[in-house]
């Protein structure tokens, strides 16, 4: 639904143009301003002499009646229009759009990218098929009717097609009409025959209209095109056939003759219309007929099609239900109000949701309506935008030069602060100082008990390892006992590398009665300036703390129960040691060559590296 306060409704058919100016009146009703015709009489093809006479009597009906309103609603000739309906299956309704471009591909006669086209859901049949309205333009047509407009001075708003605009025509005015009404419009190239019926609507497009009666009459006079034009205006009506005298104009009586034959042209085909109607589409037979379109208004068109139809005839009145100004001569709008349906269902756009609303103007050119009519906020926004920038830097300016002021008093306040600021440093260093000191007296109270601890564990790890070891020998043995004890004892500084993944036996280590390297002399923070290799891994640097214990031991030779208990008891041990809280599990392992002896021996050594989880300061 389009909204304004006035505007123009135009209606560019084959033969003329009719213009109406109309405005929506405070109680909401649809008011006729003025209202006027141009013919266009011999100009019969889309020449561009046909636009410019179309610019020129637009301009001309405009001013003559005082049209002041430039945003336009226009409905096109139904001979521009490709139009069709088609049913489709129940579907989806998230379908329904896809399902309707295919149809269109398939009956619209030109690619669709080079139409513009849209499509209306008219209802549900009995079937539950949808009935749909399918419309096509070519797009160089709804160009040539955007460059008319813009000469003309017009901003074309929405572009509609004659049975859409018939249809909300007829709804409005006659929509208390029973049983099932036709309409047939005659224009000047085709002709709409539309029937209405509870709701329903169905719509045919004819390739007959009253030019098909001049251009006979031209074949036969020999005179040009608007010659006879004017002729059938003037001096032509219907023929009513049998025992009539024929007039006395020999161009009367042709051109009588010839719409006759025309008009049965035409009513065979509105014939075929109505049995498809009833046929195909499930329709009623029709009740009445409406009369409407120009052509319509030839005398004894109403006789003939009631004679032939055998139903009621009567012209259609699409200003039933619209007011109209005061000011206008009702006389003259009388004798054109049939030709003005598609006006006024142009009008109802701007008026109300209607029951057929198409617009077949380029998505291009809506958005391009959609940004104009926002320009105003567009502008409002960026004066907004200026005022809050403006009302922002003078905001800003304030507020620096109050940041100014308080920054100037600030420095009053910290400069007698900062005269002690050396003395504040000076004592934060020796507080700093003071502290790391009290950490290393309490790490060293700490530490003092960390060796007993040691001790301890280590006796642990000696005792659970002669359990474990008596306990397996004495399924052979029943008073087995067994005895593992340390020998002697070395500390080292220095990193050693991981043992390697999956050891089973005691790596070759140097002995482990030789001292560890002495830490350098001198160097800061205790740190020594040497490096050592231990076991063939790679330099470490020596620090000032003990990270590694390697240990001498002896144990009580069991060859004599069992060949491999010298090894199992070193090997419980070890994993004693691994398992201990005090211990690096992934760096502790045997690390000396398994004393191998016979049974005579009392007893055998081996060596084991521990690596500590917290080292020892020294």
């Amino acid at each position: 639904m389009l909204n304004a306060k006035s505007f123009l409704c135009l209606d560019l058919g084959a033969g003329g143009i009719k213009a109406a100016e109309f405005e929506v009146n405070e109680a909401g009703a649809l008011l006729l301003k003025q209202f006027g015709t141009k013919s266009l009489a011999g100009l019969t093809t889309n020449e561009p002499a046909r636009e410019t006479a179309i610019i020129a009597a637009i301009k001309e009906l405009v001013a003559e009646r005082g049209m002041g309103s430039k945003a336009a609603n226009v409905c096109t000739s139904g001979s521009n229009v490709f139009s069709k309906f088609v049913k489709l299956p129940p579907v989806d309704s998230s379908k329904v759009a896809q399902i309707i471009e295919y149809e269109a591909k398939q009956n619209v006669p030109f690619p669709l990218e080079e139409v513009v086209w849209d499509f209306q859901i008219l209802g549900t049949a009995a079937s539950g098929e949808l009935e749909v309205l399918l419309v096509a333009i070519k797009r160089d047509v709804v160009e040539g009717l955007f460059r008319t407009a813009e000469s003309a001075g017009l901003n074309l708003q929405l572009l509609d097609v004659s049975p859409a605009a018939l249809c909300n025509a007829f709804r409005y005015n006659y929509g208390d009409a029973e049983g099932c009404s036709m309409m047939l419009d005659i224009g000047a190239k085709t002709s709409n025959v539309l029937f209405f019926e509870k709701g329903k609507v169905f719509s045919r497009s004819i390739n007959i209209g009253a030019n098909a009666i001049t251009q006979d009459f031209v074949n036969e006079s020999k005179l040009s095109f608007a010659e006879a034009d004017a002729v059938k205006i003037e001096k032509g009506f219907v023929s009513l056939g049998g025992a009539y005298e024929e007039p006395e104009d020999p161009h009367a009586a042709a051109i009588s003759k010839i719409a006759r034959q025309v008009m049965t042209r035409l009513h065979i085909q509105v014939n075929q219309t109505i049995q498809f109607y009833r046929g195909q589409q499930g329709g009623s037979a029709p009740a009445r007929v409406f009369l409407a379109g120009g052509a319509s208004i030839l005398p004894y068109t109403a006789q003939f099609f009631a004679d032939k139809l055998n139903l009621p005839v009567e012209y259609f009145n699409p200003f039933r239900n619209v007011q109209v100004n005061p000011g206008l001569q009702i006389a003259d709008l009388e004798k054109v109000a049939h030709c003005f349906g598609e006006i006024v269902g142009l009008a109802l756009r701007n008026l109300a949701h209607c029951p057929v609303e198409l617009n077949l103007m380029p998505k291009s050119s809506i958005q391009k309506q959609q940004f104009s009519a926002k320009r105003p906020y567009f502008a409002a926004m960026v004066l907004c935008l200026v005022l809050v920038v403006f009302a922002y830097g003078y905001f800003y300016d304030r507020l620096v030069d109050v940041k100014k002021i308080e920054l100037d008093r600030f420095k009053a306040e910290i400069a007698p602060l900062k005269a002690n600021d050396a003395t504040l440093r000076k004592s934060q260093s020796a507080l700093k100082k003071g502290k790391e000191q009290g950490d290393q007296y309490v790490t060293w109270i700490e530490d003092r008990t960390y060796w007993t601890e040691l001790l301890a564990e280590l006796r642990r790890a000696c005792i659970q390892t002669e359990l474990l070891t008596a306990n397996a020998l004495r399924s052979r043995q029943p008073n087995a006992e067994a005895g593992v004890w340390i020998e002697s004892m070395a500390v080292q500084t220095t990193d050693l590398p991981p043992a390697p993944a999956g050891t089973n036996q005691p790596s070759a280590q140097p002995d482990p009665n030789a001292p560890p390297p002495a830490p350098a002399e001198g160097a800061e923070g205790g740190a020594a300036a040497g490096r050592s290799r231990i076991a063939g891994g790679p330099a470490g640097p020596v620090t000032n703390q003990i990270m590694f214990i390697k240990l001498s031991l002896r144990g009580v030779n069991q060859v004599k129960i069992s060949p491999s208990a010298n090894s199992d008891m070193a090997f419980k041990l070890e994993a004693e040691l691994k398992n201990s809280p005090m211990f690096d599990p992934d760096r502790t392992s045997l690390s000396a060559q398994l004393e191998t002896v016979d049974e005579n021996a009392l007893t055998f050594g081996f060596g084991v590296t521990l690596t500590l989880k917290r080292p020892i300061r020294y």
